[in-house]
């Protein structure tokens, strides 16, 4: 741009100014003109006002229109129970030395249970269940449509304690001259809720298909133990007939059944704490329900009860019923009588049962009246248990000394008659025993003797809700597991963990095996020498998720049944003498048992079907 068009610019930038000094308007023009636009300002508001308080006033005129309509389509629908079928949810709290229960106005039921004196993996009283996932509700019908308990708001009442500090809450819906109450009483330092459901006239306006009115109850069993694993695998739905008999939903996997028969009560139990629902006038038969959750899940399973309650509408009606919420000790389920709440404890069947009910528990309750420390407890008890097998492990060494100093005679048999004659070889090694007094069954019997009591230590451990937080040496709670060393991975069948005392277990389980291996005649069943060893191996795997308290107490075991074997061996049992005095027995005349004399029947007939 040259300087002809920078000074054209300029002048024209000069005009425009000055033409803009020239027509600007003085001070009165310029009020004038702000009060004219101000004016119009006050005219627009004003106006917008109007049309603002115009369809305020429209808006209000419809939503009365529509309350009213409202209003009468929740009448026509819900007709009593309309009052019900909306509001809000109020909690109420219930609580004693030892449970505190929290209550919702919706459904009128226990919203969340917390169990005093246990702490879950947080360090929080244990909570058996929480939130409004969780169903407690009946069925009914009224004004031709389906009710359910769980979905209306009821009213619920002022806390009211009376002279034995019993609580009582009162939760109801009033529908026209009658009502529907919800009673709930929560006894002094005690699991018990007592529950009842009332109705007053409400005979003609309600109704139930058939003679009883549904009950659900569903519920997720919240994760308390570290060992979701274990903790799953002893968790489960159980009820009990009317006759006396308890019976249990699977508790793996997903499960289902229908049952048609009178039960006295229904109960949720994880492994260490139960729900109980227990019909005064029993339950007319159930559907029940069990899905299990994935190990990461904070839930181990959903569980769920569809009961047939015996009620009837037509007349003023009670059903009485009362809710237990548990810790699964042996002596607080035996308490309550008649019950038989004490087959919630998988103590095992038969002989097992026994062993537990009427050997190890009351042994170890004693020991714990002595002594505070646990691991201690578990060492004196299994000190026990072998005192009283003693005589039964001597039994059996000494008859595989036997079977072991006649051994060189069973070989000169084999080497005398060939392999083609296994049945000559047999009922000549037959014999031999006979003449010297010896049973091969003598070792196995004994051991077969211990089975029950190994099997029930196998049910107690993980049942043994004592056990729970309880630490020993490096175990921080010995009913779960003791990890020493967490994995960055998991082994198939395995886990992600090493318990020590599993693998100390294994480890004096091998040497134990050894021992044995080298007291016995293992050449008749080559196999057997394989599969011996391969099975401690095996219960490596199993019981790495299993309670630290049972692989503590197998280890103890195994290790005092190591060290007694050492003792026998090298103080009790003298080989030379053993065969003397079996040679002693050949002189003897030699009477036969019926048995024997029917084995040699048998060995003959066999013989002349051979030789045709």
């Amino acid at each position: 741009m040259d300087r002809k068009s920078y000074v054209g610019m300029i002048l024209i930038f000069a005009v425009l100014m000055a033409f803009y000094w020239i027509n600007k308007p003085n001070e009165e023009q310029r009020i004038k003109w702000q009060t004219y636009h101000d004016s119009l300002a006050r005219v627009e508001a004003l106006k917008n006002d109007s049309i603002r308080l115009a369809q305020q006033k429209q808006e209000e005129n419809t939503v009365v229109a529509d309350d009213s309509a409202a209003l009468a389509a929740r009448n026509a629908k819900y007709g009593l129970f309309s009052s019900a079928a909306s509001g809000e949810s109020e909690m109420i709290t219930l609580e004693n030395q030892k449970i505190k229960l929290v209550f919702s106005s919706k459904g009128a039921r226990v919203y969340s249970v917390e169990i005093k004196d246990y702490k879950d993996q947080q360090g929080r009283d244990v909570k058996l269940f929480d939130g409004d996932e969780n169903v407690f509700g009946f069925h009914f019908i009224h004004n031709n449509r389906n009710f359910y308990t769980n979905d209306l708001y009821f009213s619920a009442s002022s806390v009211t304690l009376d002279a034995d500090s019993t609580q009582h809450l009162n939760f109801t819906i009033p529908a026209g001259d009658g009502s529907l109450t919800y009673c709930y009483s929560l006894k002094n330092d005690s699991y018990d809720l007592d529950f009842d459901i009332e109705s007053r006239g409400l005979g003609d306006a309600v109704s139930v298909n058939g003679a009883a009115i549904e009950l659900d109850w569903n519920i997720n069993m919240l994760a308390q133990e570290k060992g979701h694993k274990s903790e799953g695998m002893w968790s489960g739905v159980y009820y009990r007939y009317n006759d006396g008999d308890v019976e249990e939903l699977g508790a793996t996997g997903n499960q289902n059944e229908e049952v048609n028969l009178s039960l006295d009560w229904v109960a949720f139990k994880d492994q260490y704490f139960s729900s109980v629902l227990v019909a005064k006038n029993n339950f007319a038969g159930a559907r029940l329900n069990s899905e299990a959750h994935a190990e990461n899940d904070s839930i181990i399973k959903h569980v769920e009860a569809s009961l047939g309650v015996k009620f009837n509408f037509y007349q003023d009606s009670k059903a009485s019923f009362q809710f237990l919420f548990v810790p699964n000790y042996y002596y607080t389920l035996e308490s309550y009588e008649g019950l038989d709440l004490t087959e919630l404890l998988p103590l095992g069947w038969g002989i097992f049962g026994w062993v537990n009910e009427y050997f190890i528990i009351p042994v170890f309750k004693y020991l714990e009246m002595i002594f505070d420390n646990y691991g201690l407890i578990i060492l004196l008890l299994t000190i026990i248990i072998k005192t009283v097998l003693m005589p039964l492990m001597y039994s059996s060494y000494k008859s595989q000394a036997k079977m072991r100093v006649l051994k060189p005679q069973v070989d000169e048999i084999n080497a005398k008659i060939p392999e083609t004659d296994p049945m000559k070889r047999q009922q000549e090694t037959m014999k031999l025993y006979q003449k010297a007094g010896v049973s091969p069954m003598g070792g196995c019997l004994p051991l077969l003797i211990q089975m029950p009591i190994l099997l029930a230590a196998f049910r107690f451990f993980p049942a043994a809700i004592e056990l729970r937080g309880q630490s020993f040496l490096w175990a921080d709670d010995l009913a779960t597991y003791d990890s020493i060393l967490d994995l960055p991975f998991s082994i198939p069948f395995y886990g992600n963990h090493v318990s020590l005392f599993c693998l100390l277990m294994t480890v004096v389980t091998i040497i134990s095996t050894k021992m044995n291996m080298s007291s016995q005649n293992s050449s008749a069943m080559p196999g057997m020498s394989f599969m011996t060893y391969v099975m401690p191996i095996m219960f490596l795997f199993i019981l790495n998720d299993y309670p630290a308290g049972l692989t503590y107490y197998y280890f103890v075991s195994t290790l005092i049944t190591v060290l007694s074997t050492t003792f026998i061996k090298a103080f009790l049992i003298d080989d030379k003498a053993i065969l003397a005095q079996l040679e002693a027995n050949k002189k003897k005349p030699m009477k036969k048992s019926k048995w024997a004399q029917k084995m040699d029947e048998l060995m003959k007939e066999q013989q002349k079907l051979n030789k045709k």
